[in-house]
């Protein structure tokens, strides 16, 4: 069942899911920093997850759907749970070809174009970089997770997640600029945790990326 609070979407994937009976909620705030220490305006691509916990159990995991989109991904950064199936609806009048190899969760969905789709169940957790193999400038990027207390950070970097099980476990932010960031977490049983991190993209360069077969895309398509 999935809830929002300020704008965030908060990562109940599963459903008909049932709460711990000792838990509390997750609070914070996410920051990205560029070069030069400007602010990252794109904060609703973060997402903040907590490893350790089982997921709750007789739960199904929800679906998403990923549209390509004036040669795009949209959303551009999708969170599941292990075993949700994601669809991929080509809305433009020409062919995409979605793909990843994103080790275990690689896939290929071939060449399709408006008004069909496509869909892939990802069964192992992991962030899986997903491209079209007839336009490099499409990325995207779809995270699994094994458990359903994560969030999507909202356009004010806020984040929420309800419901975390009571105990010490590990709390983890991301950003595709800026890779991971970790942090140890007590959730206390009716209680109220903040906790916010600051991710350093500075560094970040950008790298063009292969086709499926592993070659550079043909000139005439430019990121």
């Amino acid at each position: 069942m999935r809830s929002t609070w300020l704008g965030v979407v908060v990562g109940f994937a599963f459903t008909s899911a049932v709460a711990p009976a000792w838990a509390g909620t997750l609070q914070g705030r996410v920051a990205v920093v560029e070069k030069d220490g400007r602010p990252a305006t794109d904060l609703a691509d973060a997402v903040v997850w907590v490893e350790g916990p089982k997921p709750p159990s007789r739960s199904r995991p929800a679906g998403a759907t990923v549209s390509m989109k004036s040669k795009a991904f949209v959303p551009r950064v999708t969170v599941v749970n292990q075993g949700a199936s994601v669809e991929f609806p080509n809305l433009d009048s020409i062919f995409h070809n979605v793909f990843s190899v994103s080790g275990e969760n690689r896939f290929d969905l071939d060449l399709y174009k408006k008004p069909k789709s496509a869909s892939k169940v990802f069964e192992h957790q992991g962030i899986v970089r997903i491209y079209c193999n007839i336009h490099p400038q499409m990325s995207g990027f779809v995270i699994v997770r094994d458990n359903p207390y994560w969030a999507k950070v909202g356009a004010d970097g806020r984040y929420s997640i309800a419901d975390v099980p009571a105990g010490a476990w590990v709390v983890k932010a991301w950003h595709e600029r800026a890779g991971e960031s970790a942090q140890n977490a007590q959730v206390e049983d009716k209680g109220t945790l903040e906790l916010s991190f600051t991710l350093d993209a500075s560094k970040y360069k950008r790298a063009p990326h292969k086709n499926k077969f592993g070659k550079d895309y043909a000139v005439g398509e430019k990121y």
